[in-house]
């Protein structure tokens, strides 16, 4: 069932989200006060895999306070291709180049009832080492964790951002 917007208003707006709050009526006629984030750019990712091992970094988020391992993601900027996004961001965040073919992966919304946020993941099947990462300060460590112990790292609260989870999942269901 579709839900109607009436009217939206503005409540913050920068360089990288805006939040606005809708006004939205629900098919039995209740309306709601409802927020809505739209982001910037849409989101790029990539899942490296070599050798039965996929190319992780681990990431303190300060929102949530945790730790946890995650793909290199990032924004897609203005006029770039999703799939060189995917690569730029791996470069910068892991220090390790993305070789071709790069292939799509898996699409995701994240989190469709909140915000506009999309990521595309992709995946290649090499990479070569090309010095530290530019972008040191994206993680503690970066590693080639093995394919057989994502699972177990799910299972243990150690892989829970959204986009790695279904990039992860996704592959390993391939």
């Amino acid at each position: 069932m579709r839900w109607t917007v009436h009217s939206e208003r503005d409540l913050y707006r920068d360089q990288w989200v805006h939040v606005a709050t809708a006004d939205v009526e629900l098919p039995d006629g209740r309306h709601l006060d409802h927020r809505i984030i739209r982001t910037a750019a849409p989101g790029a990712g990539i899942v490296v895999v070599h050798e039965h091992r996929v190319l992780l970094m681990w990431r303190h988020r300060f929102i949530t306070d945790t730790y946890g391992w995650e793909i290199p993601h990032g924004s897609i900027r203005r006029g770039e291709a999703p799939a060189d996004a995917a690569a730029r961001e791996a470069e910068e965040e892991t220090g390790w180049r993305p070789m071709p073919p790069i292939r799509p992966l898996v699409y995701t919304q994240p989190s469709p009832g909140l915000m506009t946020s999309e990521h595309h993941i992709f995946r290649a099947d090499s990479a070569t080492y090309i010095g530290p990462p530019k972008d040191a300060f994206e993680s503690d460590k970066i590693d080639w964790i093995p394919l057989g112990d994502v699972r177990s790292l799910i299972d243990k609260q150690h892989i829970v951002a959204g986009t790695t989870l279904v990039a992860l999942l996704y592959l390993l269901n391939q």
